[in-house]
Parts: C-alpha cells; sequence; structure tokens
C-alpha cells in the first residue's frame, strides 16, 4: 500500500540527515529471509524523494567536458578513465574494483561539505568535494550504469546501521542471483546474507523505489 508523502518526508528526515551523527533506536533484528531480512513493497513514483529527482535530472543534462567551477578535472578524467579500464572486464571484478576505488575518497558530510544538513550528489559534485555514504553509492550506481549494468539490477538502499545506531546507505547489486553490497565502510564487495546489523529502510532506483517491512 502507497504511503503518503507527508509520511515519506518524515521518513527520509528520520533516515539520512547524517550518516555518521545520527542516533537511531535499536530495533530487533528480522529473520534473514529477504535482503537483510526485510521484504519490499515496490513503489513507481519517485515523487517523494526529490534529491535523487535532481540528482538524474542533474547526471543527464551536465554530461559535459570537466574543468569548470570546483570540479576536480583530474579526479574526473580518473573516474572516466576507470570506466573505460573496467568495460571488457568480468561483471565480478567489475563489482570489486569500482567498490574498492570509491571508497579511496575521502568522507566529508554535508554540513561541512555543502552546508546543509543533507545533499546528494552526482559524480561530478563528487569527484571535486567528496561526500557521505549515499553519494558514495550513488557514485558506485552510475559507474557501473556507465559499464552497462541494468538499473533494474540495483538499489541505492537507505538504512540504519544497528551496530553504529546512525543512518547509512548503500548500493545492492543483484549479480548472479545474490545481493550484493557496495558499501563505503566494507572494503569487499559481499553477499547481503553475510551482514546481519543493516536494518533497511527504503531503496531506490531509476524506475522507482522500494518501502522495507519485516518478513
Amino acid at each position: 500500500m502507497a504511503i503518503q508523502s507527508r509520511k515519506v518526508s518524515k521518513l527520509l528526515r528520520s533516515s539520512l540527515l547524517a550518516c555518521s551523527l545520527m542516533v537511531l533506536p535499536q530495533i530487533p533484528a528480522a529473520e534473514a529471509v529477504g535482503i537483510f531480512g526485510f521484504k519490499e513493497n515496490p513503489h513507481s513514483s519517485l515523487k517523494p524523494f526529490p534529491k535523487w529527482q535532481q540528482v538524474l535530472k542533474s547526471y543527464k543534462n551536465r554530461p559535459g567536458a570537466c574543468g569548470n567551477g570546483q570540479l576536480n578535472a583530474c579526479a574526473y578524467k580518473k573516474w572516466k578513465e576507470l570506466i573505460e579500464e573496467l568495460k571488457h572486464k568480468p561483471k565480478k571484478y567489475q563489482l570489486g574494483k569500482v567498490n574498492s576505488y570509491m571508497n579511496l575518497y575521502r568522507y566529508i558530510m554535508d554540513p561541512i561539505n555543502w552546508g546543509v544538513r543533507d545533499y546528494w550528489e552526482i559524480p561530478k559534485e563528487f569527484f571535486a568535494k567528496f561526500g557521505d555514504c549515499e553519494d558514495y553509492a550513488i557514485v558506485k550506481y552510475f559507474t557501473l550504469r556507465a559499464l552497462g549494468w541494468k538499473a533494474e539490477d540495483m538499489k541505492i538502499i537507505v538504512l540504519q546501521d544497528m551496530n553504529l545506531r546512525i543512518a547509512h546507505a548503500i548500493l545492492a547489486v543483484r549479480f548472479e542471483k545474490k545481493e550484493m553490497i557496495l558499501d563505503n565502510q566494507i572494503g569487499l564487495v559481499i553477499e547481503s546474507k553475510r551482514i546481519r546489523h543493516y536494518r533497511p529502510i527504503y531503496a531506490l532506483n531509476e524506475n522507482g523505489w522500494w518501502r522495507y517491512k519485516p518478513q
């Protein structure tokens, strides 16, 4: 059942204002049946997610040459070179390389980086100013899209880290009938069933979004 925009807005404010600062209530873990043990309810409209809509619009409309404004032209060029390097590599190798490469960049919280509580970056902005957890997930998402991965096989998931008691975001990729997790807190790409301390709240990609509930 679709939830009202007001409820979605309240959910967003409580989930991803600051990946490393927000203290979240302890919630019992669900039985591991689906991703992180939760089932998902799909929704087609992205209207409740204006930041993600802006990311999609900006990424599509700003593909031009680098070197303008605050853009780190060197980092952006290396990103394009990485995509060229990986184009003909095995998909498993692509996942590991994309995750490890992006995780090398510095973590910076939005209030410090952008002067606002929550800002979602396109890749150019990430390479210009680095970013926080959802920005790592976004740049990994678009890197894999540039490598030919399908949108329907990927989800940016906003969740609660029950160990650290903070909001967090990761990229989940469907590969060989497994949900593989690309996470700036984890060096390796691992299957979702090996992670027991994440409670998903919602996920999204270009095609829609999903609300998670315990099984």
